[in-house]
């Protein structure tokens, strides 16, 4: 037989790879974890990255990727850091993986702070009565950082709350200039200079650029957020230097408000001194795990609560690549492999169980709704969340002055603070100071009724009584659901279009279970689920009979918890639609059922109208506004009708309603969540029902009339869905 030379070179060149691939152990050739400290910071190596922490506060000071420095290293702030910090206590260090005992494959360093009683950290939403511990973890073959937070109350503890918390990164700009969220928001990116000679627009985060590649369009940093559940890799890259860094998340089961949760993802560092013209604006990267925007959550701690909670791992991954989308669609790969190595082995010693620890909750979701009988499951979401519960009232004024509502430190504007009066307040300047500033606040803090949303006072930076953050100040506790809970874990999955669901990896405990989907109002749960520890559970098929009051006369739009569907709805993202609104219906929105189309005819935010045609701020006032809706009826009606509205963006305190010049009642005692202003497409979601008799309305023409207040223009309402429904063998209510 003939041998082929060029074969027998390429089989021993083969031979001498496999070599060099392990050494005499059988181990991987590749470079091992190295770990050195000195006294200010660890230092975690490997073949990929060089990660430096210090020990004084849990921050990372540098992060190299094959040499190059990716953090920012030209201002005077943290690079890259956990807004609750270890740095003021004096930190127990701890190396808790050490790899000269594992053969240099794994690394982990901790540094703990024990806040004995007193608050810990200064994140923007304040400080909080926890011990906090910071972890860093680097693999022998990772291409980046792990990082992990644990924060823990014993019951010796004093009732507290945690503000807004996230992990920040800051970039080098020198690196970075291609910021990627999701397939809509993958660009170019704005330099500094263009953000620092912009000019300031109605919030002090928003400027319209006079110099670069967006010159004359607005940059507003909430024009980036992202749903959290869905995009699961997000970063920038670099068109010259051919890297990338991303936060990757394998599991979202830590962050809040489940699978419908926006919150802020990553834009370019805004410096709000406007006279700042050379300031340092670096790319920027957030995961939030608890956050105040888009109807924010809440993490309430009573004394008696014995609590902790692991914030994270996820995994700061760096890259190489072509181009950004390359290194993109390198990222969302390794997003898919994190989630199927989740819940990680390497994990010890935090409350963090491991894969025989958890459980498989598995079942089959079967729609009951004779009015729909051909319906398909289309995006059916399952999950299952701590039972709802009411939050500890804290008297310390932490909560008090958190309103959700925007204003404050957040949106120091004119327009914002009427909304909603006010929001945040920054530590000495309001909410979150411990110190009982609240108090000091008195009625602003979300006491005054009559201006807690609307009113025409300005609270400034201190912030104000808005939203159920003022509220746990002024008149009572929100209950706590799966929208807005940050203190428990949540899990969720998309089951398929036969209502199969398998939820992996959820912790033992007491949930209730939920489920929603595209074309279904409102939401299946099932109560008392109990996951014991390495038990599946089987639920089996569960009957899902959505709420109906009577025959469905008509509807508008689809029940998906957004407002996506409706004109304009899928391009939300950009600043100042409330001053395109009345140039694109100058009239108002005037829709016929059976001629009209939502996706063109209804817009995706009702607003103030604005009169000011030279306004290009999007500063001040509009009249109130008016849409109608006219359907024809064979007959007259009678018995009791009920008109069904879903609203997932609010930023009035009301909206009234009218059939045939009549009032059928008024929605009241919305809850602003800073989805308008903040140029979102979906907040917290709020149903309201307006039941009213039926014989208001007539055979032939009729008229809904749905009017919103006068007021900033960004105070206006964002529909989900709307339905009229007749139950003419119902005892008739009275007309208000």
């Amino acid at each position: 037989m003939k041998v082929n030379p060029m074969k027998i070179k390429s089989f021993w060149l083969c031979v001498a790879l496999a070599l060099l691939a392990v050494d005499s152990f059988g181990q991987r050739a590749t470079a091992p974890v190295g770990l050195r400290e000195d006294e200010n910071s660890y230092t975690l190596t490997n073949q990929f990255v060089s990660v430096r922490v210090s020990k004084r506060s849990g921050d990372l000071t540098s992060l190299k990727y094959k040499g190059l420095e990716l953090l920012d290293n030209e201002s005077s702030r943290a690079s890259a850091y956990w807004s609750h910090d270890v740095a003021h206590s004096d930190p127990i260090l701890r190396v808790t993986i050490d790899p000269r005992k594992n053969g240099g494959e794994r690394a982990e360093v901790s540094l703990k702070g024990i806040a004995d009683g007193s608050p810990m950290g200064s994140g923007p939403g304040g400080s909080v009565i926890a011990d906090i511990e910071i972890r860093y973890a680097l693999g022998r073959d990772d291409s980046g950082i792990y990082t992990y937070s644990i924060f823990s109350h014993p019951t010796n503890y004093p009732g507290t709350s945690v503000g807004e918390a996230r992990f920040c990164a800051k970039l080098n700009d020198g690196v970075f200039d291609w910021m990627t969220v999701d397939a809509n928001r993958n660009m170019k990116m704005l330099t500094a200079y263009d953000w620092n000679h912009g000019t300031q627009m109605n919030m002090k985060e928003v400027r319209r650029m006079n110099t670069g590649l967006y010159q004359g369009q607005v940059e507003h940093k909430y024009d980036y957020s992202a749903n959290q559940f869905d995009v699961r890799a997000w970063g920038w890259s670099s068109t010259t230097k051919n890297v990338g860094l991303w936060f990757v998340n394998a599991s979202v089961e830590y962050l809040s408000g489940g699978p419908t949760k926006v919150e802020l993802s990553a834009h370019r560092d805004a410096t709000f001194n406007t006279n700042a013209l050379n300031a340092p604006a670096a790319p920027c990267l957030l995961n939030y795990w608890r956050g105040s925007h888009y109807g924010g959550s809440m993490c309430s701690i009573a004394a008696t609560d014995n609590w902790t909670k692991v914030i994270g791992p996820f995994l700061i991954y760096v890259n190489s690549g072509s181009t950004p989308d390359a290194m993109w669609k390198d990222a969302l790969a390794k997003a898919g492999a994190e989630e199927k190595a989740w819940p990680y082995g390497w994990v010890a010693g935090v409350d963090y169980p491991h894969k025989n620890e958890r459980a498989t909750v598995s079942g089959k979701l079967v729609l009951n709704d004779p009015q729909a009988p051909n319906f398909k499951f289309t995006n059916l979401l399952v999950g299952v969340s701590a039972p709802d519960y009411t939050p500890a009232r804290i008297n310390r004024g932490s909560f008090g002055g958190f309103g959700l509502a925007g204003g404050g430190d957040d949106d120091t504007n004119a327009a914002a603070a009427n909304l909603a009066g006010g929001g945040i307040g920054r530590g000495t300047n309001g909410g979150f100071n411990f110190t009982n500033r609240f108090a000091r606040f008195g009625t602003n803090f979300g006491g005054d009724g009559t201006n807690q949303f609307g009113g025409r006072r300005r609270f400034g930076r201190g912030g104000g009584g808005g939203g159920f953050g003022g509220g746990f100040g002024g008149f009572g506790l929100r209950m706590v659901e799966w929208q807005n809970d940050a203190k428990n874990y949540e899990f969720w999955v998309r089951a398929d279009a036969f209502g199969n669901f398998s939820i992996p990896n959820v912790r033992s405990g007491n949930y209730t279970l939920h489920a929603f989907a595209d074309g279904v109002l409102g939401e299946f749960t099932l109560t008392n689920v109990t996951v014991e520890a390495g038990k599946n559970l089987a639920l089996g098929k569960l009957s899902w009979q959505p709420v109906r009051y009577g025959k469905q006369l008509w509807d508008i739009g689809i029940p998906n918890r957004k407002a996506s569907e409706f004109f304009k709805g899928d391009d939300y993202f950009h600043w100042g639609w409330y001053l395109e609104y009345p140039k694109l219906f100058p009239s108002d929105v005037n829709y016929t059922i059976g001629k009209s189309d939502f996706r063109k005819d209804w817009f995706f935010e009702q607003l103030p109208h604005n009169e000011n045609t030279n306004n290009t701020t999007g500063s001040g006032f509009g009249r109130e506004t008016a849409w109608t809706v006219k359907f024809d009826l064979p007959n007259a009606p009678h018995g009791k009708a009920t008109l069904r509205l879903a609203l997932c963006g609010v930023g009035t305190r009301s909206l009234t309603a009218a059939i045939n010049e009549k009032s059928i009642g008024s929605v009241t005692g919305l809850v602003y969540n800073a989805t308008i202003n903040r140029d979102g497409i979906g907040g917290t979601v709020v149903a309201r029902d307006l039941a009213f008799d039926a014989s208001l309305m007539k055979a032939g023409e009729n008229v809904l009339k749905l009017t919103i207040p006068g007021g900033g223009l960004t105070s206006g309402v964002e529909y989900d869905y709307l339905r009229l429904e007749l139950d003419e063998n119902a005892k008739v209510v009275a007309a208000p």
